[in-house]
């Protein structure tokens, strides 16, 4: 949501500057996404506010207004609001049948407006620096009143409207054109507005065309009315239709705030373009209306949830400013939050509330102390938390990401797997459950290169939902991704970009704290990676997971600065119960016999060194690659193998003639398996 200063400052004026307001409110949990500077000058600040869902009060200058006031420990004004005085008796009749997803409804007519007016510039502005642009002067009459005060409100042409409004539930087969011409067939669950023709509009989601208010309109109907939160986020997930409308009444508007919005447009149409009034017309069912309890607080709970002891005179203030009613019951208070603050139910977020405008600094922290058990000695730590460490020390930060994620991410690395999807998402960008940890982690990296932290070094366990035999089952996966420079920046250390073999040095660490097992790299395939930087992990040849550095393409697509490289390998494969078992190093002398080999290009040097250790078998201690040559002097279709081999026995020495035996059958192996050349 963006909020410009201008529009802020009318409402309440803080003695702090634009970064400073945009930094206190991301202190006490309203974030600022972004901040940018408009003006001739650039002295005029817009903020995009990303609004925590349960905080539906804040979609509104007002509601951001009231929580710089509450922060700064100041009031907010607000224009004065003239309640609608009727001046004509016209008014249309409205029959709720579905009290239960529409409990308050309100209509008023207003008559003969001069529709060639055109909006006022300072409207007209507003609406452009809130994200809105400006379509005609009703319109923008009603989304400014959105904006200012939080409440939807929607105007029909009164002269396409028949004698009755009637808020109920769709009939199957029936269609709706919506405002953006989209035409939708109706199913039996939709809550609708309709009159005695038929359906006018989406309830809380979209209105209709045939009723739509357009430039020649001198007569309308205005709507404003409270929706059952959950109903309307149900028509609008079913249809695909998100707007500026469903986006409030789903995460609750104020249910009390109906009248004084219809106040407002009125007023604000009067002043701009005359009309006449005609008579509110007002329906309530109180049992289906938003509870609003008061809330016990005891005095030692907040001790006890925040570790420190708050000054009762300023807990009394944060809940006066913040429009709450209070009574002292003995150790306790009786808060009564007000009606735009559905947010608020329990102890905790009271606590919530005092401790985010005292401030979490002066939450001190204080060492834990009790006692522990011990119980049965395990035989070593489990391998993810060993992982965990190690990928700590090697310079990594640990991400915690959401199990949701957007299906278009998911599309984007060709992943096979069908996602689970959500019959209830919070929002459509994150609609399924992961079949990857890859998505969160690149959507970290991209959060940061945006804000210029080139260096990124992430890792993340978490759980994965794949789809086995018709039904989804958790498996937990370890996933990692760098990108930047090898090393931080630094005066001494030249600058040099990571690529794919710093991430598998990295990787084969991690795999070396595995006891008992044997890991190999073998050249793999998977669309979201470089086709020739691409490696599949074996363990005891089964696939456990995969390594390589993101396509070129969709590096591009996504915004991403390279190199990035990522890998991700399944923990139920790769953790093995086996007892770590001691074994004594053998005091006799190691030999060491070097070799080079001149092998086709296209040879893998993990199948050279597979076939080695097959050949040598328990023999071979170590097998080093020290070389690898192509260039002038050797064939352009061939690469030269430097191989070190050592060589030791467990109870004696190896003898000369038998070391040679060993050199030999090695040579031959590698000749008739690989056509590889001995080089002199």
């Amino acid at each position: 949501m963006k909020v410009s200063e201008l529009w802020l400052r009318t409402l309440v004026n803080p003695p702090l500057s634009v970064t400073e307001i945009a930094d206190q409110l991301t202190n006490a949990g309203i974030e600022v996404d972004s901040l940018e500077f408009i003006g001739a000058k650039a002295d005029q600040g817009i903020w995009t506010f990303k609004i925590p869902p349960n905080r539906g009060d804040c979609l509104s200058m007002e509601g951001i207004a009231r929580e710089v006031a509450l922060l700064n420990n100041m009031a907010y004004q607000t224009k004065p609001i003239v309640a609608v005085q009727s001046t004509i008796d016209e008014s249309i009749s409205v029959h709720i049948e579905k009290p239960e997803l529409c409990p308050r409804y309100l209509a008023c007519v207003v008559k003969n407006i001069n529709p060639t007016v055109p909006t006022p510039v300072g409207i007209k502005d507003r609406l452009e620096m809130a994200g809105l642009r400006s379509v005609s002067l009703l319109v923008d009459i009603l989304n400014y009143v959105m904006l200012e005060l939080g409440q939807p409100l929607h105007a029909f042409d009164l002269a396409k409207l028949g004698s009755e409004i009637k808020v109920r539930s769709a009939i199957a087969g029936e269609h709706l054109t919506l405002l953006d011409g989209q035409k939708i067939e109706l199913i039996p669950e939709t809550l609708v507005i309709a009159d005695n023709h038929g359906v006018l509009a989406l309830a809380g989601v979209m209105g209709g065309l045939h009723s739509a208010v357009s430039e020649t309109t001198h007569s309308i109907l205005i709507e404003s009315a409270y929706f059952n939160p959950i109903a309307v986020r149900l028509a609008a997930k079913h249809y695909g239709i998100r707007t500026d409308s469903s986006f409030r009444f789903e995460r609750g508007i104020d249910p009390f705030i109906q009248k004084l919005a219809i106040d407002r447009a009125v007023q604000l149409i009067l002043e701009t373009a005359g009309g006449q009034v005609g008579t509110v017309q007002e329906y309530q069912s109180a049992n289906f209306m938003p509870k609003c309890p008061s809330v016990i607080l005891k005095k030692a709970r907040i001790q006890q949830l925040l570790g420190i002891v708050i000054p009762e005179e300023t807990i009394l203030r944060i809940f006066q400013l913040g429009n709450m009613q209070v009574q002292k019951e003995g150790d306790s208070f009786k808060v009564s939050p007000p009606s735009y603050r559905q947010d608020i139910a329990l102890d905790v977020d009271l606590i919530e509330e005092i401790i985010r405008v005292y401030g979490l600094q002066h939450c001190q922290g204080e060492p834990l102390s009790g006692s522990l058990a011990f119980g049965r000695m395990f035989d070593a730590t489990p391998f993810d938390l060993r992982a965990k460490q190690l990928l700590a020390d090697r310079g990594y930060s640990e991400a915690i990401t959401y199990s949701f994620t957007d299906p278009k991410w998911l599309e984007h690395f060709h992943f096979q797997e069908k996602p689970l999807a959500l019959s209830n998402p919070i929002t459509v960008e994150m609609a399924v459950m992961r079949t990857s940890l890859w998505p969160g982690l690149l959507q970290a990296v991209q959060y940061n290169q945006r804000r210029q932290s080139a260096r990124v070094r992430l890792f993340e366990i978490g759980v994965c939902f794949k789809e086995f035999d018709g039904s989804f089952v958790e498996k937990s996966y370890l996933s990692g991704v760098v990108a930047g420079t090898l090393q931080p920046e630094q005066w001494g250390v030249v600058k040099t970009q990571h690529d794919f073999y710093d991430l598998k040095g990295d990787l084969e660490a991690i795999l070396g704290l595995i006891p008992g097992a044997t890991f190999t790299f073998a050249k793999g395939e998977h669309a979201a990676l470089h086709p020739s930087q691409t490696a599949k992990i074996l363990m005891n040849q089964q696939t456990v997971g995969v390594i390589g550095s993101l396509h070129p393409q969709l590096l591009k697509s996504l915004d991403l600065e390279g190199p990035l490289s990522l890998f991700e390998i399944d923990l139920e494969r790769v953790q093995i119960p086996t007892k770590v078992v001691f074994q004594s190093l053998s005091k006799f002398p190691a030999i060491r016999r070097d070799l080079a080999v001149l092998i086709e290009q296209t040879v893998w040097v993990s199948d050279l060194k597979a076939a080695i250790y097959e050949s040598v078998g328990q023999l071979l201690e170590e097998l080093i690659i020290f070389d690898v040559y192509q260039g002038k002097g050797i064939d352009p279709t061939k690469k030269s193998i430097a191989i070190g081999l050592i060589l030791r026995h467990s109870s004696r020495t190896l003898v000369e003639d038998e070391v040679s035996g060993i050199i030999q059958r090695v040579v031959a192996m590698l000749s008739s398996r690989f056509g590889a050349i001995l080089r002199e």
